[in-house]
């Protein structure tokens, strides 16, 4: 789902990017007030672990598409709203950057509709409310129901938010190729199938979690037995880190070659055998703008592995070099927020007792 320059005009990204920044804003003033030092391994390893995830397209049978996951649920189910925002933020930022995955210009576009619906409204609306009910707290099995539900609800609706966000605001951008009832029939379907697959994926890492860390479930209540956990945090910790490694370094190579969910439903695949959906042009689409190109100046000189690949090379090893090096570089600059938010707090103490 992420967008590229070109689907918008540069008052609507803009636009964008004011509403991401001001999510993004309320985050960082809300960590400054959380003191768990657990969150930051745990932080590091789930972002990294989204963004290995995110390399990996899987197929939607029967269609000609792909899809991947977003991550914000699983995030903000582990980290909170707020650090998992500011974790979607870091990912969404080094795949633009580095990788020239999602426009620059468009990047506060991306990071509302891959970000915000999952961390906060799936949080706030689905996550937290099911997690607290007695319906789904009763025994063991009953939370594993709730964690599963929550999760592939979660994920459903707020990729279909996410969807129908790109409709929007393309028909914003005056983009007339792209008739909003027609555009929006095909991203609400295909978003579906691909949320509901995602579900699965963040209920399978969540339901591990929970059977050997479970404090690390937010609003989970647990039986003093299950606050134990069956596992130390760093096993735990070590697990993801070689799952987002495996994942990204390796699986990464047996992603599918069809084009996701949006550029299916701009471009079709007929080279497949399959529809053409919407038709444009790959190479001539959309909203031309000075904004937009010097945002994509900009990519060309910072992105240094663009496509996940090395730069005119077709060898697999730039896709394994791309997702190792990606998945310890959100860790790090995970690290690095959260480190921060600490210095931050410390100074805010000091200067109280003054």
């Amino acid at each position: 789902m992420h967008m590229a320059d070109a689907l918008l005009a540069p008052a609507v990204a803009a636009t964008m990017y004011v509403a991401s920044g001001t999510a993004a804003g309320v985050s960082i003033h809300q960590l400054k007030k959380e003191d768990d030092p657990q969150k930051l391994p745990v932080m590091a390893v789930t972002a990294a672990m989204v963004f290995a995830g995110q390399m990996i397209n899987y197929t939607i049978p029967g269609t000609g598409s792909s899809g991947h996951m977003c991550g914000g649920m699983m995030l903000s189910a582990l980290l909170g709203p707020h650090a998992g925002f500011l974790s979607m933020i870091v990912i969404l930022a080094i795949q633009c950057l580095f990788f020239a995955d999602g426009g620059l210009m468009a990047l506060g576009a991306n990071v509302w509709n891959m970000a915000f619906y999952g961390c906060f409204v799936g949080y706030y609306l689905i996550w937290r409310p099911m997690m607290r009910s007695k319906r789904f707290s009763a025994n063991s099995a009953s939370r594993r129901t709730g964690i599963t539900l929550a999760s592939v609800l979660g994920c459903v609706i707020t990729l279909q938010m996410g969807a129908f966000s790109v409709v929007l605001e393309t028909s914003l951008s005056g983009i007339t190729e792209l008739p909003f009832g027609a555009f929006c029939a095909l991203m609400q379907p295909i978003h579906l199938a691909i949320g509901l697959v995602e579900g699965l994926i963040t209920a399978a890492v969540l339901n591990y979690v929970y059977a050997s860390r479970p404090e690390l479930l937010r609003d989970v209540n647990l039986s003093a037995q299950e606050h134990a956990g069956k596992r130390s945090l760093k096993g735990v910790v070590v697990t993801l880190a070689v799952v987002a490694l495996v994942v990204g370094g390796g699986l990464s190579l047996l992603a599918s070659s069809n084009p996701d969910g949006l550029e299916w439903a701009l471009f079709g695949n007929q080279e497949a055998g399959y529809a053409q959906n919407m038709g444009l042009d790959e190479e001539d689409f959309g909203v031309a703008s000075a904004a937009a190109d010097t945002a994509g100046s900009i990519q060309e000189k910072t992105s240094f592995l663009p496509d996940y690949a090395f730069k005119n090379s077709e060898s697999a090893a730039g896709t394994t070099v791309s997702g190792i090096v990606g998945s310890v570089i959100v860790a790090a600059v995970a690290v690095l927020i959260c480190i921060l938010g600490g210095f931050f707090r410390k100074r805010k103490r000091e200067t109280a007792v003054q």
